[in-house]
């Protein structure tokens, strides 16, 4: 048997798992960290979040909310306030028992025995409790409302079976919280929200998504109801990308989060939360990467084109280096994240392999021959077009001083590029199915299905159990469509999707 090459990416259809986690750590996004369950993130995955947040924080800033920090610790108390909640998140909790270390016998460290606190500390695994109990010192009065905070924090869930990027058991998020005097104003708060989702994965991620409604049993815990948006990954399994939650006036109630109105009667408040965390950069790699390397659309890259020179003796290295350096500058200042690959130790294939597989959305190739002719190559990382007779890749020459203008355009066609192929790929992998037998049959191939439902939880789980397929949600605008209940032939009055997920 041929050894495999240790720089190789294992091939999406020979072992999708071992794809994603190639991809990951080949393209130098993350790594497994000493702490089990834990990942480090290296500079070009933070990149990738920093360039999520200042995209979505611009968008919650444009829509009137406001950063805030909340404490990492929560007393223990807090989460037994709200029945549902503490239920929901009880078996994820880290808890913080002791304040102090003292020696160990025989060498080390341990908690000391007289350094137990008197209520244990329960390690963030989301703040509405933490939030509320500050919201009901603050909120008095109608004038206080709406409060619309957010939060960029990291926060602990104990998972056991963990990802990169995808589960683990530490992760980086946002949250929003969000207090109003009436339920329609917080109604239109979740949409609101769920609507700048959907834009930032279809706009700056290219991933399409659907949005809709989970189901009782897929909710958020202690919800009045759980909007979110689901995108499809390569494989054809669901993946949950963000979310945004009716709490009612539950939490309200447990945290006494009321306010006088006009009248001077007192109110309890309508409130919601909401979220997305890293895991966006593991939606981005499955939805967008290939079996040579990771794939980034260039509205999140930090690094949107790569500049390599090509020469084969010193004189010629001196007049393309001059050339490439003052291309470099000319397209940093017009805003591009440009970088040019000086290095002498390698040849320009290496680096072409290594750009792809890091990426790089587009790559000059510049030469002494087109540095006579004033123009560079350009070769995008997926291509924009159909490819002509004899290409093996796009490649365009692009005249040096045009090459910001070209740019620019290129990079955009790459953008809507990936976009259309990813909603391609979903729609081929939609499908209406009537019958149980088919669909369990079906579903072993991935995909979205779309098969009515009769609204109870006894059929949703028994489609889980049989078929590791969830209800991934009841999608906005579905259209009316009486029908008959894919598992027990109830009446259904429409359809709802139906795919394993992430």
């Amino acid at each position: 048997m041929a050894k495999r090459d240790e720089k190789a990416i294992t091939p999406r259809g020979e072992d999708y798992s071992q794809w994603y986690q190639d991809i990951v750590l080949k393209a130098e996004l993350a790594d497994y960290s000493p702490v089990k369950g834990c990942m480090v993130i290296r500079p070009t995955g933070y990149a990738l979040w920093e360039a999520t947040q200042r995209a979505l924080d611009g968008m919650f800033k444009e829509t009137g909310h406001v950063n805030a920090y909340f404490p990492l610790f929560i007393p223990m108390s807090f989460l037994s306030k709200e029945a549902e909640h503490v239920e929901g998140f009880a078996k994820e909790c880290a808890v913080v028992t002791h304040h102090r270390l003292g020696a160990k016998e025989g060498g080390g460290v341990e908690p000391s025995p007289d350094s137990v606190l008197e209520e244990p500390l329960i390690v963030r695994p989301t703040s509405e409790t933490i939030m509320y109990a500050m919201y009901a010192k603050w909120i008095r009065s109608y004038r206080d409302l709406p409060l619309l905070l957010n939060q960029w924090a990291n926060v602990v869930r104990w998972e056991m079976r963990t990802r990169l990027f995808l589960r683990t058991t530490e992760f980086l998020w946002q949250e929003g919280h969000t207090a109003h005097a009436t339920h329609e104003e917080a109604w239109e708060e979740v949409v609101r929200i769920l609507d700048i989702y959907a834009r930032f994965a279809e706009e700056w991620m290219a991933v399409p998504v659907i949005k809709g409604v989970k189901s009782e049993s897929e909710k958020f815990a202690g919800a009045l109801q759980t909007t979110c948006i689901e995108a499809m990954m390569q494989d054809g399994k669901a993946l949950q990308a963000g979310t945004s939650h009716d709490l009612g006036q539950n939490f309200a109630r447990a945290f006494d989060v009321k306010f006088q109105d006009e009248k001077g009667e007192w109110q309890h408040c309508w409130q919601t939360s909401w979220g997305v965390s890293t895991r966006l950069i593991g939606a981005l790699i499955m939805a967008h990467s290939d079996d040579q390397g990771l794939v980034l659309p260039p509205r999140l890259a930090s690094t949107q084109v790569v500049i390599v020179p090509i020469y084969k003796d010193d004189a010629g290295r001196a007049r393309v280096l001059e050339a490439a350096g003052a291309l470099k500058s000319r397209l940093k200042e017009a805003g591009f994240g440009a970088v040019l690959d000086e290095r002498d130790t390698v040849s320009p294939g290496f680096k072409f392999n290594e750009w792809e597989m890091k990426g790089v959305p587009v790559r000059l190739e510049i030469g002494p021959r087109d540095v006579d002719q004033g123009a560079c190559v350009a070769v995008p990382r997926v291509p924009t077009r159909d490819l002509r007779d004899g290409e093996k890749r796009q490649k365009e020459t692009v005249p040096l001083e045009r090459a910001p203008e070209v740019l620019r355009g290129l990079l955009d066609d790459i953008q809507k590029a990936l976009f259309a192929r990813a909603l391609a790929f979903r729609e081929e992998r939609t499908r209406p199915v009537d019958d149980y037998a088919d669909f369990r049959e079906r579903i072993e191939g991935g995909g979205f299905f779309l098969g009515h439902w009769c609204g109870s939880g006894d059929c949703e789980a028994r489609v889980k159990d049989e078929t590791k397929a969830t209800l991934r949600c009841i999608p906005f605008g579905a259209p009316a469509e009486a029908g008959k209940c894919l598992v027990c032939g109830g009446e259904s009055p429409r359809r709802v999707i139906w795919a394993r997920a992430y």
